[in-house]
């Protein structure tokens, strides 16, 4: 599934004033915490990562006002970064919306996506989640870097499916670039 906007590569909000929040879970933690003597910054910085109100900010449509979402007042103030992330991006060939379309194209036509056999990889790096898919004479390999830097993984049989970067490969291992995704296809 796809929720809220991240087709778009729509972003938790990061309001800086616990007035713009309007879940009242949100507030009401805010509330305990702060009686509790926890600096304002270490309750945003959490209310940041998982507040209920990342998903419920409105659609970023357009760079317009509010995101192109309404002429009026909104509810919950538009996420700021409406400007650079928003739907009329998804008219670039290199665009997380493009990337999505991709991926849910590949989903569509191959079978080992949704039918092939999980088997995790590098299950002791914490840096690097990989995994392969078998199906049939089939094989997908998975390597995604969650870190800020860049990472060194053995190069499977295959060629890349897609990737979040420029393809940029050469003999060898594979570097992964900070927040790289690679799938390579073998058949």
């Amino acid at each position: 599934y796809i929720y809220q906007g991240e087709e778009l590569g729509m972003t938790n909000v990061r309001f800086e004033s616990i007035e713009d929040y309007k879940d009242i879970e949100t507030l009401n933690m805010y509330k305990e915490k702060r009686a509790a003597g926890v600096p304002h910054d270490d309750i945003m910085t959490a209310i940041h990562a998982k507040g209920r109100d990342n998903a419920r900010t409105p659609m970023q449509w357009s760079d317009e006002a509010n995101g192109g979402f309404t002429t009026g007042t909104p509810w919950i103030k538009a996420n700021p970064n409406y400007p650079e992330i928003n739907a009329e991006q998804r008219h670039d060939p290199d665009s997380v919306y493009q990337y999505y379309k991709e991926l849910i194209g590949f989903r569509k036509e191959l079978d080992i996506i949704t039918h092939g056999d999980f088997e995790l990889l590098l299950r002791d790096d914490s840096d690097i989640f990989a995994y392969t898919r078998t199906w049939e004479n089939e094989t997908l390999t998975v390597f995604c870097n969650f870190t800020e830097n860049t990472k060194a993984v053995q190069r499977p049989e295959g060629e890349v499916l897609i990737c979040n970067y420029a393809v940029n490969l050469s003999e060898g291992d594979v570097l992964l670039r900070p927040y790289e995704a690679i799938v390579f296809y073998k058949n």
